[in-house]
């Protein structure tokens, strides 16, 4: 039985100037996968997910999602139908606490079940202490996992995370690969782009490799660890 598709793109294409950011970029995200996306810097990983999201529009190319063509929606309207999203850099509101920014990520239920929910999700964290805190001053690693649990405190149907490691220590990576696979086993399909090829590796069941905005190799991790090209332009001594 042929796997359910929740994202489509197909021929994407964007430019900055005379920079191809993506070309001709077709890729599909099946439903309740862990779906990793690696390449080097500048090879277009950050802006499909600013396409996907709305954030900027393609040039070129279709992104539908559930059947659903959001390609010309906005970033709002694209966040209500069910993608929600990280930043590398975390974008916390800075004068609200970190429960409250966690509650910001869902406005359809009542005050004092978003709370506990909430709050569940900050123990699942081991943050449980960090709830009245103010989101300004948080270290690197506490933005990280706040942004995470707002976005999924909304329920959404997929999940873009973009480089949800990046400047974290060994075990708080570990804590992150736990989250997603949690993340997962609520139900939720999820985009991870990560530098950190080990943990992807280990995380994902489907890796796209992108180079200069195009899809060069896809597979399972093992097929990508095994790919000869992938091994010596991408992963180097990683892994």
């Amino acid at each position: 039985m042929e796997a359910e598709k929740i994202l489509k793109i197909e021929g994407a294409t964007k430019s900055f100037g005379g920079l191809h950011a993506l070309k001709d970029l077709s890729l599909v995200i099946e439903k309740g996968r862990i779906h990793g996306i690696i390449g080097p810097n500048g090879s277009g990983k950050t802006t499909l997910f600013n396409c996907i999201s709305g954030i900027i529009p393609l040039e070129g190319g279709k992104i539908s999602f559930d059947t659903i063509d959001i390609t010309r929606l906005r970033a709002d309207q694209i966040a209500n139908l069910g993608i929600r999203r990280t930043f590398q850099a975390a974008k916390l509101a800075p004068t609200l606490t970190v429960l409250e920014n966690i509650m910001s990520g869902n406005s359809s239920i009542k005050e004092k079940a978003l709370k506990a929910e909430a709050r569940e999700l900050l123990e699942s964290v081991g943050m449980e202490t960090a709830a009245d805190r103010w989101a300004g001053d948080l270290v690197w690693a506490e933005r990280q996992f706040v942004q995470i649990l707002r976005a999924i405190i909304g329920k959404p149907k997929l999940l873009l995370l973009d480089e949800p490691v990046s400047g974290l220590a060994a075990k708080e990576t570990e804590l992150v690969v736990k989250l997603i696979r949690k993340i997962k086993a609520m139900g939720i399909t999820v985009a991870v782009v990560s530098h950190d090829i080990k943990m992807l590796m280990d995380v994902a069941e489907w890796v796209t490799v992108l180079n200069f905005g195009e899809k060069i190799a896809e597979g399972t991790p093992e097929t990508i660890r095994n790919d000869p090209l992938v091994m010596e332009a991408y992963l180097g001594t990683e892994g």
